[in-house]
């Protein structure tokens, strides 16, 4: 069942949305050579409980941390680690879900630490605006499958991989709700989208393969995955809220940048 969401409840996502923006904002003068996945995570959870929410990946389904931190090859699920230094050049994703006194939002950027190659910045350049392509088919009246065609579209026509084993989601209020929200997909196929859905977009992007596998740190018991032939992968993510009035995004770090991503 796909629940729909009162003025009240997303406004209370919104306050959770901008909790983890201004995270993600402030990790930019965090993120840089020398520093660790673990000076991360212990960054962001001091942030998240400074702020009156807490972080609600922590001891989902056995997860110990509050962040995931996935570095160049890593796709998704990735544990901060304290001995993996970040390196000049390395692309790093932090997702994470806010909660803030039970309304959520759930968002995961993709940073660059020191200078990127060309390709590193072109994969990232590209899949922040896959993003937003598939943010403006958000609209009342579409399908899931339009925001999917969308973002499938254009990255798979410049030659990246598009990773289909991992996918978006409705949220609020559980961490992952109806509908399923992929990356791919059929234009005006899947549910129809209606005022007060909340869903996450999050695609995730490689520089070669789509396909991913498992992978366990030898310190941890939790499961990761990377891409199968070693290749890159960037991840954004935004929580959205259908609305009469056009997508809302609550987890927006610039309102600014939103409005010239969405009017390409």
């Amino acid at each position: 069942m796909i629940s729909l969401k009162s003025s009240r409840e997303i406004e209370g996502m919104a306050k959770a949305g901008k909790i983890l923006a201004g995270m993600h904002i402030a990790l930019r003068d965090i993120i840089k050579p020398g520093i660790t996945s673990w000076d991360i995570e212990k960054f962001s959870l001091k942030y998240i409980e400074d702020h009156d929410a807490t972080p609600e990946e922590k001891g989902f389904e056995g997860y110990k941390y509050a962040t995931c931190v996935s570095i160049n090859d890593e796709v998704a699920h990735t544990m901060p680690r304290k001995g993996l230094l970040l390196k000049e050049g390395d692309v790093v994703a932090v997702d994470t879900v806010v909660n803030w006194h039970g309304y959520l939002a759930d968002s995961c950027w993709t940073f660059a630490c020191g200078d990127l190659s060309p390709q590193r910045q072109a994969l990232m350049d590209d899949t922040l605006k896959a993003l937003y392509l598939g943010i403006q088919q958000a609209v009342v009246g579409n399908r899931v499958g339009d925001i999917g065609d969308a973002i499938d579209s254009y990255v798979t026509a410049k030659g990246y991989g598009n990773v289909k084993a991992l996918i978006g989601h409705g949220i609020q209020p559980t961490m992952h709700e109806n509908p399923d929200v992929p990356a791919y997909g059929e234009a005006g196929r899947g549910p129809r989208l209606k005022a007060g859905m909340t869903i996450c977009i999050e695609p995730m992007i490689t520089t070669g393969s789509s396909d991913i596998v498992a992978k366990q740190d030898p310190g941890d018991d939790w499961e990761f995955y990377v891409t199968d032939d070693g290749s890159d992968c960037a991840q954004f993510e935004h929580t959205i809220a259908i609305t009469e009035d056009g997508p809302r995004i609550l987890t927006s770090q610039d309102a600014e940048m939103d409005a010239k991503y969405l009017a390409m």
